[in-house]
């Protein structure tokens, strides 16, 4: 159970945190071995529905700075106990203030720096956690916190970007859709009357456009029934490992979109493997992290395979080579390469680079193609909506005059 607290120290110094213990005599008492003066312990449980911890959320740059912050803490010969309390007396996250002061008095307390990191993993993930255990078996905290900090400052790079290209044509589609729609419910039916109560002969593409608009009207209510249905069906089916499979499979198979986001994973692999073993971390251990943060169901099949095959002793390239349709041929060929020179964590460092310069291209080059297809698009849909109704209404007013 995890407990917030406020005390004192024998010079008078406040202090507030959270610890961990089986209940609140026993937290009570760890606090009081530290050389504190207790003020108030508190079940988390017991935080006001406002302040729960599901509606704060720590930005993935601040953990960017974070590990920036305790690299040159540690080059500068600052003990791990001051680094991550000075830390946590400036951090301007709440939640993440919380969270650093609870890894410093587990620090105080006599824990190593990876085991109070890792009673936080919604902050500090297993990459992250065994990252900052293999810099204190090697005596390079301060650089495995330097890679970490290049590492999340690429991965944020590179999300930040296929997310961003992605937003502005959704919006714009996601309007286009809603103002159809409100189109199709509020004004057409309006136009449509006065057409049909003309008497003249109405163009087929007219009566498409008041057939659409009569179907929204009468069964729109139903038709967002069903997209509410069909998105928390979804939804549900994307939190079971089937759902996620299938959906991940799907998300591979896009015409334009599954290359992207096929060179994003292996980006991702590629610089997850690279950083890991660069830090001193076994091969089966990086595999086996790295299939947990790549952020695919497939690629995470693909790596847990790998992982097996390569503790019976296959080589990686190998391993890889079992799933040549979802790893490619260069990948499979450079690690080779890494593995006959000893120099594997380089190569993969080149692949991340590689495969990140693919991504980066990717994105520019759809972001140049769906900006003139939408306007297409748009341009065509808005055409032939104003045609559909415009054109009926002259040819009226044209028979009155």
């Amino acid at each position: 159970m995890n407990f917030t607290y406020k005390a004192v120290t024998d010079t008078g110094e406040k202090k507030e945190g959270a610890i961990d213990a089986p209940n609140k005599d026993l937290a009570i008492a760890a606090l009081q071995r530290r050389g504190f003066i207790v003020v108030s312990v508190n079940e988390d449980g017991e935080k006001t529905f406002l302040k729960r911890d599901i509606f704060e959320r720590i930005p993935p740059r601040d953990i960017v700075i974070l590990s920036r912050q305790v690299s040159t803490l540690f080059d500068a010969q600052v003990s791990a106990l001051k680094a991550f309390s000075l830390l946590a007396s400036n951090a301007e996250n709440p939640l993440l203030k919380r969270k650093l002061t609870a890894v410093t008095d587990d620090i105080q307390a006599g824990s190593a720096i990876s085991a109070a990191l890792a009673k936080h993993p919604d902050i500090f993930t297993d990459f992250y956690v065994n990252m900052v255990k293999a810099g204190e078996e090697s005596g390079k905290l301060n650089q495995v916190f330097d890679y970490l900090a290049e590492y999340l400052d690429r991965q944020y790079e590179l999300n930040s970007k296929t997310k961003n290209a992605l937003i502005y044509p959704a919006f714009v589609i996601g309007v286009f859709i809603i103002v159809m729609v409100l189109m199709f419910i509020l004004v057409i039916p309006k136009l449509s009357a006065i057409i049909e109560s003309s008497g003249q002969a109405i163009p087929l593409y007219t009566k498409v456009v008041i057939g659409i608009s009569q179907f929204f009207v009468n069964y729109g209510l139903f038709v967002l029934i069903f997209i509410v249905i069909a998105g928390m069906y979804i939804w549900r089916l994307s939190r079971t490992e089937r759902g996620k499979t299938y959906l991940g499979t799907m998300s591979l198979s896009l015409p334009v979109l599954g290359r992207l986001y096929t060179k994003l994973y292996l980006s991702r692999i590629s610089d997850n493997m690279s950083t890991m073993l660069t830090s001193g971390v076994s091969i089966v251990r990086t595999i086996e992290i790295t299939s947990k943060v790549v952020g695919s169901r497939v690629y995470q099949s693909v790596l847990e395979e790998a992982g097996e095959a390569v503790k019976a002793g296959s080589s990686l390239s190998d391993a890889l080579a079992k799933n040549g349709e979802r790893v490619p041929q260069i990948m499979i060929q450079m690690v080779r390469v890494g593995e006959e020179t000893g120099n594997l964590s380089n190569i993969l460092k080149t692949l991340a680079q590689f495969y990140k310069r693919e991504v980066d291209d990717a994105v520019d080059t759809l972001v140049g193609l769906i900006e003139p297809v939408m306007i297409v698009v748009l341009g065509l849909g808005v055409g032939v909506l104003l045609t559909s109704i415009l054109v009926p209404i002259y040819n009226i007013a044209s028979s009155i005059q």
